[in-house]
This record gives C-alpha cells, sequence and structure tokens, in this order.
C-alpha cells in the first residue's frame, strides 16, 4: 500500500424499511414505526461510514469483515463496525480527519437527532463532533425511497497519514 498523506472515501448503504423494527441511526435510536431492515441492527448510517473509512485505506467493504452469512453478526451493533474499521485503518498507519454524510429518506424524520447522532458517532470513531457532518433530505417522493420504503446514505470520510 503506497502510504499517502492523504486519502478520501466514500462509502454508500441502503436498506428496506419495515415496520416494527428499531430505527437506529449513528448509534441513536430514533423514536418511528418503522426501521432499517437487515442483519446486524441495519444502521445504514454507521455501515456507509464503514465502507468510506475502509475504502479510503483501500481496504474491503464490510461485508467482507461482517458477512451477513456470519450469524455472529446477528443483531450486531454497528458501533462495533465503525470501530473496528478505525481499528484497521489505524494499523495502517492512519486517523480519520473527518466524515460527512448524507441520509435520503422520507421517513423517519431525524433533524430533531442529528445532534445525538453527530455526538455518538464522534465518540466511537474518537473524533471531535465537528469533524462530523450528518444531513438528511428527502427524495422529494421519487422512486422507492421517495415513497418511503427505504432509507440509503452516501458518506464520505478523509484519512491523514499519522
Amino acid at each position: 500500500m503506497q502510504k499517502l498523506p492523504f486519502r478520501i472515501g466514500t462509502g454508500y448503504d441502503i436498506h428496506q424499511l419495515k415496520a416494527g423494527r428499531k430505527c437506529i441511526l449513528g448509534g441513536v435510536e430514533i423514536p418511528s414505526a418503522v426501521g432499517p431492515d437487515g442483519h446486524s441492527d441495519a444502521d445504514v448510517l454507521s455501515h456507509a461510514i464503514a465502507d468510506a473509512i475502509l475504502g479510503a485505506a483501500g481496504l474491503k467493504d464490510i461485508g467482507y469483515y461482517f458477512p451477513n452469512t456470519d450469524p455472529a453478526c446477528k443483531d450486531m451493533n454497528s458501533l462495533d463496525i465503525l470501530r473496528r474499521a478505525a481499528a484497521e485503518i489505524g494499523k495502517l498507519g492512519y486517523a480519520i480527519q473527518n466524515i460527512d454524510a448524507a441520509m435520503i429518506a422520507e421517513q423517519p424524520k431525524v433533524g430533531p437527532h442529528i445532534d445525538a447522532i453527530k455526538a455518538k458517532l464522534a465518540e466511537t470513531l474518537g473524533i471531535p463532533a465537528d469533524c462530523v457532518g450528518v444531513k438528511a433530505t428527502t427524495n422529494e417522493k421519487l422512486d422507492d425511497l421517495g415513497a418511503g420504503l427505504g432509507i440509503a446514505v452516501h458518506a464520505v470520510c478523509l484519512l491523514a497519514a499519522k
């Protein structure tokens, strides 16, 4: 691996929404009648960020480290996935400088929870809260996301050599 002074990565994840499922985003439980469906806790925000972190270092995606075929990953706390991603890039001599993510969904409404989400992500990754960007938008009623059937997240991460 070429040791560059800075590396940038992107991540993307999408999950269907399911009635009666907990809605956990960035490690924060959001009151909602629906939540992302998946093998782990389905924290779509943490998953996209983890993939951005791993991708910035040229590593494999979270499916490699946490396959949905592994029973040990069933209902796993996605903050553990983030911690593992940070540990993997740390082994290579990199540190997270900042992350930024955009959640796309009609529901649930997460605006009132953004500060708590940013604080939880910052604490988990060991970076200042002002180095975490989290935004939420809708898909303007277009396609399945716009119909309220799912939630998607785009994320980016900047790493710097230690």
